[in-house]
Order: structure tokens, then C-alpha cells, then sequence
């Protein structure tokens, strides 16, 4: 494990894909050959992440065109702007105050940005296996590392399966090119990572992609988990969210919970009132049960 550092040498290129203008900004030497790059990215052998900038956004892109990562609006850098991130945040529903959390992938610093923002009494820990990815932190406005805010550079699986400190809440983001990271059911992780939450802890999972993918997973954290999991739909992604409770006895307040979400509405401008009835419906319609099947 080694604390990321930024890198700041980034190749610019006009954007050589048609129909998508822009400026692309690259991990290459200054020297590089523009020609021989865009044709690697047009043809989807481009084997490093790299940012596409137009209209006021910039997204982080793996490949190709094909897989978006995360997307900022320049304006408003600090802003939430996938929808499934706006939802992951729903864990402050069930812990408003959580002391210690760390988030399983970095991409364009969306959610670790957010939450240092607005959860100032919280200290962030971020786990990055990519390098090429942490060097773009400072393109996405990435906070430096402090007191309470670090970047770290290691693989997730090895980090949670180590003597990982405990956390309140666990945010988990792995893909690889079939969807839900394969080596999280060939290993301990999910064991390892209830055991690393606090009593009262939470894991909040971005689910996506074929069912057979996920479903094996979704299996996995209701069994480790007791059951004690609610789903979530995120319709304008196309995705599920994952919210497994360390607490056997954990039982939410359904009708308490409508006066937290306003609050936490009006402060951070997400709206938690909806997501506490997507998670409402989520439990009453089984959600979980019917996604590991």
C-alpha cells in the first residue's frame, strides 16, 4: 500500500471521435504522436483512463467512448452529476454522523468529493488500484490528502482483507470489463468487509450490468450479511445500489426517517425524500431476495 501522489503530465489532443468534439487530455509524454493516439482511442485499444472535456464537462473514460467512469460539471466541481452516485450517498438516511468511512475506487473523486464537502466531521479514506487513474486528481479538483482526507493507492480486495481499520461506512465501486469486479466472490472480501464495519455499520454497493453477473454477489452479501440488505433502483442508470447492515438487529424507521431526509435535503441538495421511498419499496418488495435469484 503507498499513499497516491499526483501526476501532472497530461498530452492534449483534439478529440478524435466523430460526433463527440472536445479535447481529450491524456497520460503521455509531451513527444508523444498525435496520429498514432487517435487512432488507439477510435478503435478502443487506448489501454490507460483519459478525460474527454466539452460543453463545460469533463468525464473520465477506460478504453473507449463505451465505458464512462465519472463526469464533472466544471462549474460546479463538487457536484453529484450521476445519478447513482446522488443515491449512494442514501447511507446518510441510516448513519447522518458516521466518523469513519472509506470508498473502494476513486474514478473521478465524484463521491470522495462530495463527502468531504459536506461531511466535515468525518475522516475519508479512498482505496485506488489504478495509478493512471489516482494521476488524474487534480484534472477532477480531487482534494489533497490532510488530517482527514487520503488517497491511498493499493488493491481493495488485499486492503479489506488485511487488519483494515473500522469504519462506519463502506462505499464499494469495482468493475472490471464484466461488471461487478469477479475476484470480490473469489475471495473473503465480503466477510473481511463486515468485519471491518463499526457495530452499527453500513456497506453501500454500486451494482450494474448483466444479472448473471451480479447475481452471485447480491447472494454472497445476503448470506454474509444475514439478510440484513435492502436494494435500491436507480432507474436513470440502470443500476442497483446495495445497502448491508452489520447490525443483525438493525431495523429501519420508516416514518422517523422522513423528517432526517428534508433535513439533509435542504443541506445538501440531494433528494433524500426519494430515496428513502425507493428504499421503502426496495424492502417491501424484496428487492435483494429477487436480485440474487
Amino acid at each position: 500500500m503507498r499513499r497516491a501522489q499526483a501526476r501532472t503530465e497530461l498530452f492534449e489532443i483534439s478529440s478524435p471521435f466523430p460526433g463527440e468534439p472536445g479535447i481529450v487530455r491524456l497520460l503521455e509524454p509531451a513527444f508523444s504522436a498525435e496520429d498514432a493516439l487517435s487512432e488507439l482511442l477510435v478503435s478502443g485499444e487506448y489501454r490507460k483512463p483519459f478525460v474527454l472535456e466539452h460543453d463545460g464537462m469533463r468525464a473520465l473514460y477506460f478504453g473507449s467512448l463505451r465505458f464512462q467512469q465519472s463526469a464533472m460539471q466544471m462549474a460546479a466541481p463538487h457536484a453529484l452529476e450521476v445519478a447513482y452516485t446522488q443515491g449512494m450517498m442514501a447511507f446518510l438516511l441510516f448513519n447522518p454522523r458516521p466518523r469513519a468511512m472509506t470508498l473502494l475506487g476513486l474514478g473521478g473523486g465524484s463521491l470522495a468529493k462530495f463527502c468531504y464537502r459536506h461531511l466535515p466531521a468525518t475522516s475519508i479514506t479512498v482505496l485506488e488500484l489504478d495509478p493512471d487513474v489516482i494521476a488524474f486528481r487534480d484534472v477532477f479538483e480531487v482534494p489533497q490528502d490532510d488530517s482527514r482526507f487520503r488517497v491511498v493507492c493499493a488493491d481493495a480486495v488485499d486492503h479489506v482483507s488485511a487488519d483494515a481499520e473500522r469504519c462506519d461506512v463502506l462505499m464499494v465501486d469495482l468493475f472490471d470489463e464484466d461488471g461487478v469486479a469477479g475476484a470480490l466472490t473469489r475471495s473473503s472480501f465480503y466477510r473481511d468487509a463486515r468485519a471491518m464495519l463499526s457495530g452499527s455499520g453500513v456497506m453501500v454497493m454500486n451494482i450494474a450490468g448483466d444479472k448473471a453477473s451480479y447475481a452471485p454477489h447480491v447472494a454472497l452479501i445476503r448470506e454474509i450479511f444475514d439478510d440484513n440488505v435492502i436494494a435500491m433502483s436507480v432507474r436513470e442508470d440502470g443500476n442497483y445500489l446495495l445497502f448491508a447492515f452489520k447490525n443483525a438487529r438493525f431495523e429501519p424507521r420508516w416514518k422517523w426517517m422522513k423528517s432526517i431526509a428534508r433535513e439533509l435535503q435542504g443541506r445538501m441538495g440531494l433528494d433524500f425524500p426519494r430515496f428513502a421511498q425507493l428504499l421503502e419499496r426496495g424492502q417491501a418488495m424484496r428487492l435483494a431476495q429477487r436480485m440474487s435469484y
